[in-house]
């Protein structure tokens, strides 16, 4: 998403932009559900609560990269159009 939203700007396309931005869907997704699984995982054996609790920073900080992705995008459009919009409001 990253390289991705960089070519973007170089190219100004507003098309890839959001685009890009639909994908942060996904990504919240998964983190969710990686949550969720570390969590249980905890549950069931204690023992696994530091490396889990390790994988969730993990997970998290990723998803944060890509709503700063979704920010570039955003910009991107702005850049392009001159029309400042929020494309995806992560709940995050």
């Amino acid at each position: 998403m990253l390289k991705r939203s960089l070519e973007a700007f170089i190219n100004r396309d507003v098309k890839t932009a959001k685009a890009i931005c639909e994908e942060d869907n996904e990504l919240d997704a998964l983190y969710e559900q990686i949550y969720r699984e570390l969590f249980t995982f905890m549950i069931e054996d204690p023992r696994t609560i530091t490396r889990a609790t390790y994988l969730i920073w993990v997970s998290h900080n990723l998803e944060r990269i890509a709503d700063r992705v979704t920010n570039i995008c955003e910009r991107i459009v702005f850049l392009v159009t001159g029309t400042m919009t929020e494309i995806y409001v992560s709940k995050y």
